[in-house]
């Protein structure tokens, strides 16, 4: 058994073996919170969590860190624009991030530290990397001197004679425009914290860097985050930190967006769909289905179809999951190990989709025990299905998704009571042997996406596989 990833900064798949025999060392970029959370923010913590929960499924102890941004030039502007304390604005949306990632069946992490809780550890990162000659002291600002780090945009694949680095308004003082603020002087106003070099606050990048070398130490197995992060904040965190004289991450993995329209969801645009309205319009399970099933290396293009497609599909695993547990008097258990070609697609990339069509063949099998009557068959096609959905966070007997209302329910509860009034003209042409009638209204249903089975208990309608 090996685990496969791909590494962003090889561009290539690669045998995933850890710095530590059966453990694995996770920093994910979290949240910066100046606003609420969007699908497409949710969509990485997501993603790590079923990276996290293969490895956990795999036998490996996952340590699990996620961080809080909760100070950054984003938070400032929006304390400004709403009148309100930047620390009330990034607990309020702190909160939120955490209600998204819980209501989706996000594991908690092992770690979740925030970035103001760690100003010690960076002013002493800034302090070695002064004295080794990788940053400098400016108008209260500090500077990392990129052209001191030969290793730099490494990651990015960038030429450094090309580079334009994004800068900060008060970001004054520097030897190179292209070298980066790891800590920022004051301005009337803003939140300070005192330095040998001055008041001020901590640059984004900086951040980062200390709290991974906080609950990770010099070295760790993975650093993930979306695709946008590459560069500047990852590229950046990694020369803080190996100029520093930490190893620092071994495995860099990036999560594709979500998009609307083509474009990036994200705040700045305005084209950001919310979670808290999200969960309001569709399960949270159905949301994890749709974020969750796609590679995490591919685009999702957000659209009601693809949503509703993920309803639809959902809804059919649910099904049978219910047919069975009637048809077995009992509830069925996970299977004990999740079925070979569902590890193999897992084990490479985290290949999610093909592991997903494993699930929908079980269950089409699944199906057609139960329409022989194989109760043993059926039960065991449950089993594994339990298993493998369980990897995902998707096992719709779930105690967190199980007892979901809402709705999803409601609706269903609606449609069956007019399919069912159907179903009773159905019955009753059949009772008159008018069995062109009775033909006529099951077709009319099948066009409708429902599928029905004359059982010893009576008709019942299913969503079609």
């Amino acid at each position: 058994m090996t685990i496969r990833l791909y590494d962003t900064s090889a561009r290539q798949i690669r045998d995933f073996t850890p710095l530590e025999p059966g453990c694995v060392s996770i920093y994910l970029c979290g949240a910066t919170v100046q606003a609420a959370p969007h699908i497409g923010h949710i969509r990485s913590g997501l993603n790590f969590d079923i990276m996290r929960r293969w490895f956990t499924y795999r036998g490996y102890d996952v340590t699990f860190v996620r961080n809080v941004t909760d100070i950054d030039d984003k938070i400032i502007a929006k304390s400004r624009e709403q009148g309100r304390p930047w620390w009330s604005i990034g607990y309020a949306n702190e909160r939120a991030f955490d209600e998204g990632y819980t209501a989706l069946g996000c594991l908690p992490p092992t770690y979740e530290p925030r970035a103001t809780g760690h100003i010690t550890e960076m002013v002493e990162m800034m302090q070695r990397l002064i004295e080794r000659g990788h940053a400098y002291a400016a108008d209260g600002n500090v500077y990392f001197d990129v052209r001191s780090f030969p290793q730099y945009l490494e990651l990015s694949r960038q030429e450094l004679d090309n580079l334009l680095q994004p800068s900060g308004e008060g970001e004054t003082g520097k030897r190179d425009p292209r070298d980066f603020a790891m800590w920022k002087a004051a301005k009337p106003g803003e939140p300070t914290w005192p330095t040998p070099w001055g008041e001020g606050r901590p640059g984004w990048h900086l951040e980062c860097s200390a709290m991974a070398h906080k609950y990770l130490g010099s070295a760790f197995d993975i650093h993930g985050g979306g695709l946008d992060l590459i560069f500047p904040h990852h590229e950046n965190e990694i020369a803080q930190a190996r100029a520093y004289g930490d190893d620092f991450a071994r495995y860099w993995v990036h999560n594709a967006w979500v998009t609307l329209a083509g474009d990036k969801m994200s705040k700045s645009l305005g084209n950001s769909v919310l979670v808290s309205e999200m969960v309001r319009r569709w399960r949270p399970v159905v949301l994890r289905y749709y974020l969750g099933t796609p590679h995490y290396r591919s685009m999702i293009e957000y659209s009601e179809e693809s949503l509703r497609e993920a309803e639809s599909a959902f809804a059919r695993i649910e099904g049978f999951a219910q047919r069975v547990i009637e048809l077995a008097g009992k509830t069925v258990e996970p299977a004990a190990e999740v079925p070979p070609a569902f590890a193999e697609a897992m084990d490479d990339d985290l290949g999610v989709p093909q592991a997903l069509a494993i699930v929908h063949t079980t269950v089409r099998q699944g199906n057609s025990a139960l329409a022989a009557d194989d109760k043993d068959a059926a039960v065991a096609r449950l089993a594994e299905v339990r298993a493998m959905l369980g990897v995902l966070g998707l096992d719709p007997l779930d105690e967190q998704w199980a007892g979901e209302s809402g709705r999803s329910e409601d609706l269903h509860g609606v449609v069956d009571s007019l399919v069912r009034l159907v179903l009773d003209q159905r019955e009753a042409a059949r009772a008159r042997k008018d069995w062109a009638t009775a033909d006529a209204i099951r077709d009319q249903l099948a066009q409708s996406g429902l599928a029905v089975e004359d059982s010893p208990q009576g008709p019942r309608w299913t969503l079609k596989a």
